[in-house]
């Protein structure tokens, strides 16, 4: 334990935990022995970390969060799994995120650059890339893969094993139970794919032409013969924008879940 980090002498630090240097503690926070909390992690106040359970550089976690317990799942019988959370990261107050389970891969793990907003849940073995936001009391499920610059709105539900592409942009009060291709937008009760993440693209700075070839590929896919799977094949054929070829690896690859398809 770097003798550097500043404990709160009301926190509970329990033997073989790893604290880097410029860490911060507050008063009643929990820290389990399995713990490694890299350089200048900061837990606010009445954290609990627990579990085989590494924090990246930078992390900031607010009060009341529980990071590193069990799996919700009545098939885990108390293996040991692990969560891993990468630097820069902004837990907010009531964030669960639980380790992995044996039938899952063993680990759950969650990039960098991250924003989990307050009440939200990230379950046993998923896999979350670099700058997600998952906003307030939304959950996602076990196994999923939430790739980079995925936004997840307000109250929404990720079906376990659902993939969302990078970029794609899910609005509030959605329930998600199938794959979401890349840079999509999705809205509605039962989420429906109502076109593309236009604004996201834009603010990444996307050239032009790759916007334009991302529309008329999504007319395509919308419009076009054959099943979803075939117009994205054909996209793949027609296409040498980038951002179209990620939809088209995106689609052709390997899901346990159907996909979200326009007008669907």
């Amino acid at each position: 334990m770097s003798r550097a980090a500043g404990i709160h002498p009301s926190a509970v630090v329990e033997d073989g935990a790893v604290i880097g240097k410029g860490c911060t503690v507050g008063p009643f926070c929990v820290i389990g022995a399995d713990v490694v909390l890299h350089d200048n992690v900061e837990l606010k106040s009445h954290v609990v970390v627990t579990g085989q359970t590494e924090i990246g550089d930078e992390t900031v976690i607010w009060p009341f969060s529980v990071i590193g317990e069990v799996p919700q799942d009545l098939k885990f019988k108390g293996e040991k799994t692990a969560l891993k959370i990468g630097k820069r990261n902004r837990i907010r107050e009531h964030v669960t995120m639980n380790t992995g389970t044996e039938g899952g891969g063993g680990v759950t793990v969650v990039g960098d650059d991250g924003l989990y907003m307050a009440g939200c849940h990230i379950a046993h073995d998923a896999q979350v890339g670099d700058r997600v936001i998952v906003v307030n009391n939304s959950a996602v499920a076990g196994h999923c893969v939430i790739e980079d610059d995925v936004i997840i709105g307000g109250l929404c539900g990720i079906h376990q094993w659902v993939r969302i592409g990078q970029g794609a942009i899910i609005g509030a009060l959605s329930m998600v139970t199938n794959d979401v291709i890349p840079h999509g937008l999705v809205q509605g009760p039962r989420g429906e794919l109502d076109g593309l993440n236009l604004v996201g693209l834009k603010r990444r700075g996307v050239a032009r032409a790759d916007i334009t070839a991302l529309r008329a590929a999504f007319q395509m896919l919308a419009q076009g013969e054959g099943a979803f799977q075939e117009r994205a094949r054909r996209l793949g054929e027609d296409s040498e924008s980038a951002y179209v070829q990620q939809i088209v690896a995106f689609v052709t690859g390997a899901s346990d879940r159907s996909f979200l398809t326009p007008g669907s």
